[in-house]
C-alpha cells in the first residue's frame, strides 16, 4: 500500500489482498459441507461430470452464503476506504471521499464542527444500513436462522 501512489486503484488492490481470505475460508467450508450430502452422491452415481455437479448442485447451494459474506464485507470496505482517505492514502484531493471530508473537517473542528460531524454521521448511517441489509439477506437466504 505504501509502495503504490494514493488513489482508487491502490484501495482496490489493498481490499482484494486483505478481504479474499475470509471469503475463501467460508466458501471452502460450505463446499466441504455440501460435498458430503446425499444428492451429490446421487449425481456422482448417475454419472454426472465434476463441472455439472459444481455448477448445478454445489454453487446454487452456497450462492446465498457468498452473497451474505459479500454484503457483510461492504461496510468493512467503506470504513477501510474512509480510513485510508482520512490519513491521506486514499483518493486524491479533487475527488471527494468521506474520509477526506472527515480529514478536512478535523482540521477546523474547533471553528466549524459540523464539517466533521456530518460526514461521520453519514458514514455511520451508510455502514449501519449495509449491515442491516446484509442481516435481512441472511435471514432470507438461511431458513435455519428464522427458527432461532
Amino acid at each position: 500500500l505504501l509502495v503504490m501512489k494514493p488513489g482508487l486503484y491502490t484501495i482496490i488492490v489493498a481490499l482484494i489482498l486483505t478481504e479474499w481470505i475470509g471469503m475463501a475460508r467460508i466458501t471452502r467450508a460450505q463446499v466441504l459441507k455440501i460435498k458430503e450430502l446425499e444428492f451429490i452422491l446421487a449425481s456422482k452415481t448417475l454419472g454426472a461430470s465434476g463441472f455439472f455437479i459444481i455448477f448445478k448442485n454445489v454453487l446454487p447451494n452456497i450462492f446465498g452464503q457468498i452473497i451474505i459474506m459479500a454484503m457483510f464485507s461492504i461496510p468493512n470496505a467503506i470504513f477501510y476506504e474512509a480510513f485510508l482517505a482520512m490519513v491521506g492514502l486514499g483518493i486524491p484531493a479533487p475527488q471527494a471521499s468521506l474520509g477526506s471530508l472527515i480529514n478536512d473537517g478535523f482540521k477546523t473542528i474547533l471553528v466549524t464542527p459540523y464539517q466533521v460531524v456530518i460526514p461521520v454521521i453519514i458514514l455511520g448511517i451508510l455502514m449501519l444500513s449495509f449491515n442491516l441489509l446484509a442481516d435481512g439477506l441472511r435471514d432470507a437466504f438461511d431458513p435455519k436462522m428464522k427458527e432461532m
